[in-house]
């Protein structure tokens, strides 16, 4: 009797499933495309392998089908400008991987992100489907490295790393801030006069350190800088230094920026802010406005909306942050944009927007994603159906409300 190999018909059956992927169909959708084609009504989505294969196809063949019934499809919200997966409890120091004191230009903690954080499951529950991680950094200008991760909650959930440098600049708790600015400006021009002796083939051996392999990837635009400022002349001064060295320049936080709005939309300078941040926290943010995305919006300035500063808890709430943006002037699509593909633009990434050859990270809302009443119906994480009733919240309002012998505060 003759004897099978099993490890090659094992090989043969997983090449078999994997030539015959599952194809999903999404119909009758409304969907926000957020690309130059707009919104589509009664649409139809394919997904198979984890991208987006067609959008309304002549015809449809699919393993699974999902009938929207007129509902909204958006792609999935991008958060960023926080530390979710590098905290746990802020006030927990060993559950925060998001700071070192001696962090720099290289630091990257990406190695540290946790997709098992409790923070993430709650995230998804808002429709995000990815977010840009940045550290806290330490004592230098610089915080250190983003990355990006999907919020699948899988162990290989990092799909990007060094994707912008962070640097903080601005008001000081101690020292001024010009001294700051210089520092930035110091290392540019150091870096910059390192690599014209390297084109007249001086020190052509020197292998280059990794913070220098960082300004190159500056001084080439192929690099962003997220520099958090607030006042307009400290965005004005950044302006000057993003056209002295061709930066590829992104503002964080500019409470201050419509003040600034012409100077920064002419420069082509996107700015990521919340959109409820209306209290000044210092002298630095007198100016700060619920209706500032929507003043960016209107002057021709790419808007990011990121929730709060420092917000790893609470990026649940992007989407109302969002909603509030569009009741204080800004559009509804410039709104969407702002939390979908102006992210991805900048960041990127293969996210944000609903198209062939897409990553399939998709939301299925019960309605307009802005409103409070308004539910997730399903989410795709590259193509993936997950979960979105599994945050830690729902654990424990299942715990509590079913009926048990045991006692209240039961541990186990």
């Amino acid at each position: 009797m003759k004897k099978f190999n099993l490890s090659l018909v094992t090989g043969a059956l997983l090449a078999s499933s994997a030539a015959f992927a599952q194809v999903t169909a999404i119909t009758n959708a409304t969907v926000h495309t957020m690309t130059d084609k707009g919104v589509l009504k009664d649409a139809t989505v394919l997904i198979e392998d984890g991208k987006i294969i067609a959008i309304n196809p002549s015809s449809v063949s699919a393993d699974v089908t999902i009938d929207a019934q007129d509902k909204i499809l958006t792609p999935g919200f991008i958060g960023s400008m926080n530390q979710v997966g590098l905290v746990e409890v802020g006030a927990v120091s060993r559950s925060n991987d998001g700071y070192d004191k001696k962090a720099s230009a290289m630091f990257d903690a990406s190695t540290a992100f946790n997709p098992r954080s409790s923070l993430i499951p709650y995230a998804r529950k808002g429709g995000l489907t990815q977010n840009v991680v940045v550290p806290r950094g330490g004592e230098s200008i610089f915080s250190g490295l983003s990355f990006v991760t999907d919020l699948s909650g899988d162990f290989e959930s990092v799909t990007a790393t060094e994707t912008a440098l962070i640097v903080r600049l601005g008001a000081k708790s101690s020292g001024s801030r010009a001294v700051s600015l210089k520092q930035l400006v110091d290392k540019l021009e150091g870096q910059q006069k390192k690599l014209a002796k390297k084109d007249k083939k001086e020190d052509k051996k020197d292998e280059p350190s990794k913070e220098e392999q960082v300004l190159t990837k500056v001084l080439k635009g192929e690099l962003p800088v997220i520099t958090k400022v607030s006042r307009a002349s400290d965005i004005l001064e950044l302006l000057k230094v993003k056209k002295q060295f061709g930066l590829n320049l992104v503002l964080w936080n500019a409470e201050d920026a419509p003040l600034v709005k012409a100077q920064i939309s002419e420069s082509k300078t996107p700015v990521i802010l919340s959109a409820v941040s209306n209290l000044p926290s210092d002298f630095d943010s007198l100016h700060a406005s619920l209706e500032t995305a929507g003043e960016l919006e209107k002057a021709g300035v790419k808007v990011l909306l990121a929730v709060g500063s420092d917000s790893s808890h609470n990026v649940y709430q992007l989407r109302f942050d969002a909603g509030i943006a569009v009741a204080n002037g800004m559009s509804h699509d410039g709104a969407l944009k702002a939390v979908t593909s102006n992210v991805a633009d900048v960041f990127g990434l293969d996210a944000g927007k609903v198209a062939k050859g897409q990553r399939a990270d998709l939301v299925l809302w019960s309605a307009d994603p802005f409103e409070f009443s308004t539910s997730i119906e399903s989410m795709w994480i590259n193509g993936e159906k997950v979960n979105t009733n599994d945050s830690r919240q729902d654990k424990l309002r299942d715990r509590y409300n079913t009926p048990s012998d045991m006692p209240r505060a039961y541990t186990k």
